[in-house]
């Protein structure tokens, strides 16, 4: 009997085995699961442990999640560096002009399409109306002084030339220890122009240089992707065992609309797919599924860029250098899913305050957005850090975050899963115009 017991737990664990083998999207959702049910036995709410116990537990199963961020941040900027240069330098000047003026103009599309979907949606449901109790944001503002994220942008007239001279770092090295994405996209790109102005003897070293970079860091990657499930895990037991339930069912309506916005702006990706980049939309998301996920476990687009162009060469087989221009740039400055998030959250905070937007503050509040996302830090929670100075430009309380902070991280789950969406979109549509291979399988 007893025997027999082990025969059948060895055939289930082969067979669970084959069944996992390859495929990291069911390793992640299994991890997903198991993570959020840990979390919840875990969490003070439900009265088995103490909460000073479950904080420790929680940091230290987020442990291998913390160190695959550490493993894929420490090859980022090399590998972006890398990426850009070699995208520009495989490309001829004409077509570098097309590529990148479509690039600018469709990123800003993406995202004036997106800010529009998220006021539409948060000006027809008014979902801070719910919460709009005197009580409720009196609490706020005596929570506010130790929660609320101080502004660090302001984006008012006075301040938009030196935001734009800013953009161009005097120290580049001091950009890349403190890890100001922007700066360094904007310095790579010029050196990447640069580079196209060498004797073509000149930039074959160059361009073997950079491609043993990349292979280097793709190694790196590689290692790293073995932590993955556990890394999923522990991440999302640490959040479901210190946020517990009850405070995501309390702001239940204002997360039902955020999810509605984002899957809007999914439907308008997948309709680009079909009208401008001639592909089968689920073939496209079958094809992504890991990077989703990834995203999603993470909450950062920096994190699975490596995978994205991964994904973008070997499995929607994109041109090297469409992919190597567009998903580094993507990741820093193509937010279309942060936007989404940032214009509802915005107006449902001014509701739960009882404020009253006129079209022109909407107007302002979605020109400020556009702005903001693009200079949105790729890391967990950049959002919102940009968040508290629309709030401030608007006029709007920016202590109102204490009121969505319990719900943040799960949002930037999904709005960081969209975001990898968009710049893979992106991929698909661009290679369709300028990729020398013109796949349009």
């Amino acid at each position: 009997m007893f025997g027999s017991e082990i025969k059948s737990l060895k055939s289930l664990n082969t067979y669970l085995q084959k069944l996992v083998k390859g495929k990291l999207w069911l390793k992640v959702i299994i991890a997903l699961f198991l993570g959020v049910s840990f979390g919840l036995l875990l969490s003070p709410q439900t009265g088995f442990i103490e909460k000073d116990t479950a904080d420790t537990l929680g940091n230290w199963m987020a442990l291998p999640g913390v160190l695959f961020m550490k493993l894929v941040q420490m090859i980022m900027i090399p590998l972006i560096v890398a990426s850009i240069i070699t995208g520009i330098a495989s490309n001829d000047k004409e077509s570098l002009k097309k590529l990148g003026g479509g690039v600018l103009l469709y990123f800003l599309s993406t995202t004036t399409i997106a800010v529009t979907i998220g006021s539409v949606i948060a000006t027809f449901f008014k979902s801070g109306s719910y919460l709009h109790d005197q009580a409720q944001v009196e609490h706020a503002n005596q929570l506010a002084s130790s929660v609320v994220v101080q502004a660090e942008f302001s984006f008012g007239l006075n301040s938009i030339p030196g935001a734009i001279s800013n953009l161009l770092p005097e120290n580049p090295l001091a950009a890349m220890v403190s890890g100001e994405m922007l700066s360094i996209v904007i310095f790579t790109i010029i050196i990447g122009v640069a580079v196209l102005s060498l004797p073509k003897d000149l930039i074959r070293p160059v361009k073997l240089l950079l491609s043993a970079i990349q292979e280097i860091c793709m190694t790196v990657v590689k290692w790293a992707m073995r932590l993955v499930p556990i890394a999923v895990f522990g991440l999302m037991a640490q959040l479901t065992s210190s946020v517990g339930l009850s405070s995501l069912v309390g702001l239940g309506y204002y997360v039902v609309v955020v999810l509605a916005g984002l899957l809007i702006l999914v439907g308008v990706y997948l309709t680009l797919i079909i009208l401008l980049g001639k592909r089968n939309p689920l073939h496209f998301l079958r094809k992504i599924r890991d990077v989703q996920l990834l995203a999603f476990s993470t909450t950062s687009s920096a994190a699975v860029m490596p995978l994205s162009l991964k994904t973008a060469e070997e499995d929607l087989n994109i041109d090297k250098s469409i992919s190597n221009f567009i998903i580094p740039i993507g990741a820093t400055v193509n937010m279309d899913g942060t936007a989404l998030y940032q214009t509802i959250t915005t107006l449902f905070i001014a509701q739960a305050y009882g404020l009253e937007l006129s079209i022109l503050n909407i107007i302002v509040v979605v020109v400020t957005i556009v702005a903001a996302s693009i200079g949105t830090p790729a890391i967990p929670g950049g959002g919102v850090v940009i968040l508290a100075s629309v709030l401030s430009s608007a006029g709007i309380p920016s202590e109102g975050i204490i009121i969505i902070i319990g719900v943040e991280r799960l949002l930037g789950m999904f709005r960081t899963a969209v975001n990898v969406t968009g710049d893979l979109t992106a991929c698909i549509i661009f290679d369709r115009w300028y990729g020398k291979k013109q796949n349009l399988n």
